[in-house]
């Protein structure tokens, strides 16, 4: 038999085989040859249906980790924002507390004419010769920022105007060693000068010896001098030196303002001295 009738054959005997089947089948003789085929093939399919399944919940994962991770970027951004955003409400709460802070202290003394002024550096200078301490203003002359002017906060003195420039001006700050500032203590009215230390606290001397010194009174300004106003507080003593041999007797002072955390101070361009009040009162 050629190999050309060979293959014409096997369309013919295709087609034989599937009408023998279907009679066979519909007859019911191949039901047991069915029924093994079928038992045979059910762990196949089992297999292929797990396998189905299981590639179906690995693309669900891969899809559920994909939409976490975006989640997750989009509530760390989220995050981000609403922590600058708190940050930015702390600050302007603070800002606004410091500036009550110190529209109350400009309503206590309304006898003063006050500049309000942001402190833009700070310099405790390291020459052996001078321990310098003073502070920077982000205002000048525009501003009618004079030398020798007070500067104050709420909490009390803070030191006078030593340099003016256009648009800045330098505060001497009373901790220098430099400075002198005539004081009064509250209680008794012990008088003496103020005077900054090394150490950056503040020692008040020349205080007579009849005068009565006590731990834990206040010391403000006397107004002497003309230099600074009345009333002013300096800070509270936290110890007393007094002998008897000695002229005067001294006392360490505790600072009322906080030096290293200066943000906003008050320029006192005008203000009554203590010759001014008494001329007044003797015209009266």
């Amino acid at each position: 038999m050629s190999r050309e009738r060979l293959q014409n054959l096997i369309p013919v005997l295709l087609i034989a085989l599937a009408l023998a089947g279907f009679v066979l089948h519909r007859a019911g003789w191949l039901a047991p040859v069915e029924g093994l085929l079928i038992r045979a093939s059910v762990p196949l399919q089992d297999g292929a249906t797990s396998v189905a399944t299981w590639f179906g919940e690995v693309s669900q994962t891969v899809g559920d980790l994909r939409d976490l991770r975006q989640r997750n970027e989009e509530l760390e951004a989220e995050n981000a924002g609403l922590l600058l955003e708190l940050v930015r409400l702390r600050e302007v709460e603070a800002e606004a507390v410091l500036m009550r802070d110190l529209l109350n202290f400009a309503q206590a003394h309304p006898s003063f004419d006050l500049q309000g002024a942001h402190v833009v550096g700070r310099v405790i200078g390291r020459d052996p010769s001078n321990l310098q301490r003073y502070i920077t203003l982000a205002a000048g002359r525009e501003e009618g920022i004079e030398r020798n002017m007070p500067v104050v906060t709420d909490r009390g003195l803070v030191g006078r105007i030593s340099e003016v420039g256009d648009g800045w001006s330098r505060v001497l700050l009373i901790i220098d060693t430099s400075s002198l500032v005539n004081a009064l203590t509250q209680s008794t009215r012990a008088s003496g000068l103020v005077q900054g230390q090394a150490d950056s606290s503040l020692a008040m001397l020349r205080i007579p010896q009849g005068d009565i010194v006590s731990v834990g009174d206040t010391v403000s300004t006397s107004g002497l001098g003309g230099t600074f106003p009345r009333q002013i507080p300096i800070g509270q003593i936290v110890e007393v030196s007094r002998k008897d041999y000695e002229l005067y007797q001294s006392a360490v002072v505790q600072p009322t303002v906080d030096f290293e955390h200066l943000e906003a101070v008050l320029v006192i361009t005008d203000f009554e001295t203590v010759g001014d009040k008494a001329s007044e009162e003797q015209d009266q």
